[in-house]
């Protein structure tokens, strides 16, 4: 059974590999392993939000050892700010309605504020006993309009089948996003997989990668090469073949590309 560390790493990997090639477009990159530069300008092996907000998510559990939303907050608050879970002790990257939470102290409910800052942190409450209830309160920290909240029950859900046993296709086979009109397609042609911001295109594209590859290294680098939101999509690819291949199927030498592995250690539960 796949572990909180193979997840994690997962996830933290995909992410590092998509951050040089976020806001980039669908065939204008070809995405083969860890590099440096564009848009932030970050060294290689860098993670960004996605996995700084679950290295807190994660911090939070293993400190308390329950769900608390206010303890998340504060920890959210403390990388946006202070720096705290990344790499360089800098906030580099941050979502609209992640920043507007973090400052009112209140989860975004419009229906624009669906993208994907919730989903993309979500994957530690899959080795909790967290409710469907939890986990909707902790996505609404930063995302509370129920498409968001929904994505990230699905989410964990699917996550969880994974960890008991279940195949892909099993584990995929009943995913529903309310109140949205979704149906997950794993057989859909790359072309009409989106890969933008919006939270249920993220777990749509996510779900995709893992269900037409056959590697972690495959499903990460197909999550990174559909372009646009690349970080977050691989993020939450990663996670998913985290748990699927586990950490010792990761390349070693993203591994040892990946930085700030200490962090990511003591955040662990």
């Amino acid at each position: 059974m796949a572990t909180l560390r193979d997840v994690v790493y997962g996830a933290a990997i995909g992410d590092a590999l998509g951050v040089p090639y976020e806001f980039m477009d669908r065939g204008t990159f070809t995405c083969t392993g860890m590099s440096a530069g564009g848009a932030h300008r970050q060294p290689a092996g860098t993670f960004s939000d996605d996995t700084s907000m679950m290295l807190a998510t994660c911090d939070s559990i293993r400190a308390l050892g329950r769900i608390d939303c206010d303890d998340m907050r504060a920890r959210f608050r403390a990388w946006a700010y202070e720096g705290k879970y990344t790499p360089d002790g800098v906030m580099f990257d941050i979502g609209n309605a992640t920043s507007t939470a973090l400052s009112e102290g209140r989860g975004c409910a419009g229906i624009r504020s669906n993208g994907n800052g919730s989903l993309m942190r979500i994957a530690p409450l899959a080795f909790t006993g967290a409710t469907d209830d939890e986990v909707r309160a902790v996505s609404a920290i930063t995302h509370a309009h129920e498409i968001s909240t929904e994505s990230c029950v699905a989410f964990v859900h699917v996550l969880r089948e994974i960890l008991a046993g279940s195949s892909v296709a099993e584990a995929v086979s009943d995913v529903q996003v309310a109140p949205a009109d979704y149906a997950f397609a794993p057989d859909i042609p790359i072309d009409e997989v989106r890969s933008g911001g919006y939270v249920v295109d993220t777990l749509d594209a996510s779900l995709w990668c893992l269900c037409n590859t056959t590697s972690f290294a495959e499903c990460v680098l197909a999550a990174v090469n559909l372009g646009r939101d690349t970080d977050t999509t691989a993020c939450v690819a990663g996670a998913l073949a985290g748990a699927v291949y586990g950490f010792d199927a990761i390349p070693l030498e993203w591994i040892e590309a990946l930085r700030a592995k200490d962090a990511i250690e003591a955040c662990l539960f």
